[in-house]
């Protein structure tokens, strides 16, 4: 008959995994806040002009974004050099601005459709002709908050 003997010294591990979980979570969850998703691809350039006097727009929900500029290298063989106007993710013309706006109110609750803006992202190198004709479209629309993106300029933040 064999004899069985306890293990004498039993090692533990030098690190406890019981703390693991917390650090998986820990991680996951800052990677969540840190991370900035891009709700559409830019097709246009757009480097933004500089300005002074900023104010930052708080909801972003309530912001929706036309993108005005040249179409980057990629798109330029199909779309040509001159400038175009970006609604979301896709190149479209002018007329489509009402239908992009109402898209962007179906996903807003009724009471805050007076306070949604339109954001004009434009290229500093984009003559005014385009703008002053999406402008006056976004105004047959109906929609009357209009904001011009800009960075703050680095000569003045003093």
């Amino acid at each position: 008959m064999s004899k069985f003997t306890k293990k004498r010294g039993k090692a533990s591990p030098t690190v406890s995994t019981a703390s693991l979980p917390d650090i998986v979570f820990m991680l996951l969850f800052f990677f969540m806040v840190v991370t900035v998703l891009r709700d559409a691809e830019l097709k246009v350039k757009v480097s933004t002009p500089y300005a002074t006097e900023l104010t930052k727009l708080e909801e972003k929900s309530l912001v929706n974004y036309l993108y005005i500029g040249r179409p980057v290298e990629k798109y330029r063989e199909l779309y040509g050099t001159k400038p175009r106007l970006q609604l979301g993710d896709k190149f479209a013309n002018i007329v489509d601005i009402p239908l992009f706006l109402e898209k962007h109110k179906i996903k807003v609750p009724e009471s805050r459709h007076g306070q949604i803006t339109s954001s004009l992202r434009v290229d500093g190198e984009v003559t005014m002709g385009i703008v002053q004709d999406v402008k006056t479209q976004l105004r047959k629309s109906g929609q009357l908050k209009v904001n011009y993106s800009a960075k703050k300029d680095p000569k003045k933040s003093k």
